[in-house]
């Protein structure tokens, strides 16, 4: 008995082992399966005939959106996609002008000083300087890039002599360059207003620049006196500043005795000549107006200088100087009024009812270096003294019969002739 029990033991303990090893085995199946089919066998059928319809649908579509129709439709939005963005590309273009235009406006004293020096404390009794030198302008080639490309070559240390010529002033011309080559000045440039002073300089290996034809140039060009060329200089004389370079004006009426940029001091906007012929009238004084009908206030103090020349001067290249140049060129077109007059007005006269002045730094040049030709001819050739001074230049702007007194300057400065300007009287012969 005991031996069946054992058998049958052993019979129990054989058949719970292979129940425990296939369930073990169904499990371990099923983890499979789960693993490489997480979907489950149905659903993995319907997803990839999913997918089989959407990539159907797919081509479908791109065949359809190939088609000429279509291709000619998104073709037509680009180009008005297109014309629009350039459109507004110039509406920002205008914007940005406009705005550059304010703010260089009644704004601009403020931004210069703020973009020079953040705010300071103010020193010790005696050391405090005020701002003299304002800023000079990003250079803008685009104005005018042939100008652009001539000054590259021309220009020293971008400084440069400019004369505007036609031929009315061909002899004077002749003797001004002369001179400024006598000296040894390298940096020199005339603006020809006709085609003969073209061909005239081209001749004598002088630096010159035509501008683009423009009809109401031309004509003032061409034909003009000395007054209406005068006139148009300040309108060439703007592109010279937007190219970022400082120009010295000058009339042909003038002899060049020594290289002028040696006597500049750079300070200030404009640095002008005088018509003044001593130091009050060059560099200013108290004149008292005296009133007797006002009784105890019968004198009053009045700030007199004689008015700078508009033949000769200094610019650098800064938004007062252009500003400058902007004002006198829009008088002139719209009034019958002498360039110099508006020149030195929009230089002193400032701002008052009605009227903003012109925030500009100014210089009075030396005026024995500097020399007008009523100081020349009433003083400085009747001192012993002041006849041994070698000028920087001398400018014939007092007296009608420049081009033999151009002549007398250079024989007596240049060529030591002593006796070349005592033949002339002190001032000219007309009453």
């Amino acid at each position: 008995m005991a031996g069946i029990r054992r058998e049958k033991g052993n019979q129990s303990s054989m058949k719970g082992s292979r129940i425990a090893a296939a369930i073990g085995i169904g499990v371990l199946v099923g983890c499979i399966f789960a693993f490489l089919f997480p979907s489950g066998f149905f659903t993995s059928n319907s997803v990839a005939q999913n997918r089989h319809l959407s990539k159907s649908n797919i081509q479908v579509d791109s065949s359809s959106c190939e088609s000429t129709e279509k291709i000619n439709l998104l073709k037509a939005d680009l180009m008005r996609l297109s014309d629009k963005n350039a459109e507004l590309k110039k509406q920002v273009r205008e914007l940005n002008e406009k705005v550059q235009l304010t703010e260089q406006g009644k704004d601009n004293a403020r931004e210069q000083v703020q973009m020079l020096s953040e705010p300071q404390k103010a020193g010790p009794f005696g050391t405090v300087k005020s701002l003299r030198t304002n800023p000079t302008v990003a250079p803008d080639e685009s104005v005018n890039p042939r100008l652009a490309k001539i000054l590259a070559e021309v220009a020293v240390r971008k400084e440069i002599i400019v004369a505007l010529a036609n031929s009315n002033v061909k002899p004077m011309l002749e003797v001004w360059f002369t001179s400024i080559k006598k000296v040894g000045i390298p940096n020199f440039l005339v603006v020809a207003l006709d085609d003969a002073i073209l061909d005239f300089c081209k001749e004598n290996s002088v630096p010159v620049y035509q501008r683009d034809r423009d009809e109401a140039i031309d004509s003032v060009g061409k034909t003009g006196g000395n007054h209406a060329v005068s006139a148009l200089k300040f309108r060439i004389l703007r592109e010279f500043l937007q190219l970022g370079y400082s120009v010295l004006l000058s009339d042909v009426d003038i002899v060049y005795l020594q290289n002028p940029f040696d006597h500049l001091y750079r300070d200030s906007d404009v640095e002008s000549m005088s018509d003044g012929h001593n130091n009050m009238t060059a560099y200013g004084y108290n004149d008292v107006f005296d009133e007797p009908a006002m009784g105890w206030a019968r004198y009053a103090h009045t700030m007199r200088i004689w008015v700078y020349n508009s033949g000769f001067f200094y610019i650098r290249p800064t938004i007062p100087s252009i500003e400058l140049l902007d004002r006198i060129a829009d008088r002139l077109a719209h009034e019958n009024a002498w360039d110099q007059a508006v020149f030195n007005e929009e230089l002193f006269f400032p701002s008052h009812p009605g009227y903003v002045g012109l925030h500009a730094a100014k210089r009075t040049m030396d005026m024995y270096l500097f020399m007008n030709s009523k100081v020349l001819f009433k003083t400085v050739r009747k001192d012993d003294n002041l006849k041994k001074l070698k000028p920087v230049i001398v400018h014939v702007n007092y007296h009608p019969d420049k081009l033999p007194r151009m002549k007398a300057v250079f024989e007596f400065y240049v060529n030591g002739k002593q006796d070349a300007l005592d033949s002339f009287p002190d001032g000219s012969e007309w009453q």
